[in-house]
């Protein structure tokens, strides 16, 4: 059970993938939070004081601590709350979950985004790209990480099931836009099945934002949605 002795405030903004990221690890962990809503187009003094090299959310807050950046941000909430872990006890494997976490940082996010911003024989490409990154994923899940369970991380979601499972609402977003298919069963069926499983989840599934939500957002233009950016 999370220690409750401390103060834990959330800056966030609506809407916004990586905020959804660290509401969910929190949630996961049992920890009670304050959460703010910023104003994209007219931040407030105290995040840019708490982010002044960023001036982005999300920004964690823990007994007036700040943290900024979401993927730091979970894996400070790993560290500071250990049950349930989010990270597998084994160095070698926790290494491993590190590593795809950062595939999906560096290769997924980025092809995602540039999807929905093509058309035509280019946006294919890159659909295509985005879904051969996602069978590289889980081949190597399925090789180095998974043991069964309805999660990556087994029977209980860990940091890797949080980074795409909260994800998942994004890529089904993006493909209702663009009008294409990322996200494969037939070829990725582990990630498919434990990014719907994490969305299900007690703790999160009220954090899941359907997608008819999201595209009817992207039609306000006061509801900017990011899926990609910290802010």
């Amino acid at each position: 059970m999370a220690d409750q002795s401390k103060g834990v405030k959330l800056y966030g903004t609506s809407f916004n993938g990586h905020t959804t990221m660290v509401e969910c690890a929190l949630r996961l962990k049992g920890v009670a939070y304050e959460y703010v809503e910023e104003d994209r187009k007219n931040k407030s003094e105290a995040l840019l004081k708490l982010n002044p090299v960023h001036k982005q959310v999300p920004v964690l807050v823990v007994d007036g601590k700040p943290i900024a950046e979401s993927l730091i941000i979970l894996q400070h909430i790993d560290d500071v709350w250990k049950d349930p872990p989010h990270l597998p006890e084994d160095p070698y494997k926790r290494a491993k979950v590190r590593f795809w976490v950062d595939f999906v940082n560096q290769k997924v996010v980025p092809i995602m985004h540039t999807v929905v911003t093509l058309k035509g024989d280019e946006q294919k490409t890159a659909a295509d790209e985005f879904a051969g990154y996602l069978k590289t994923m889980e081949d190597g899940i399925r090789e180095e990480l998974w043991t069964g369970g309805p999660f990556v991380n087994g029977d209980n979601p860990g940091l890797l099931d949080v980074v795409m499972g909260s994800s998942y609402t994004w890529i089904k977003f993006i493909e209702a836009v663009a009008g294409v298919k990322l996200a494969k069963r037939e070829k990725t069926p582990l990630l498919c099945s434990s990014m719907e499983a994490f969305g299900e989840h007690d703790a999160v599934k009220e954090l899941m934002t359907p997608p008819e939500v999201l595209l009817q957002s992207r039609g306000n233009p006061g509801a900017k949605t990011t899926a990609t950016s910290d802010d």
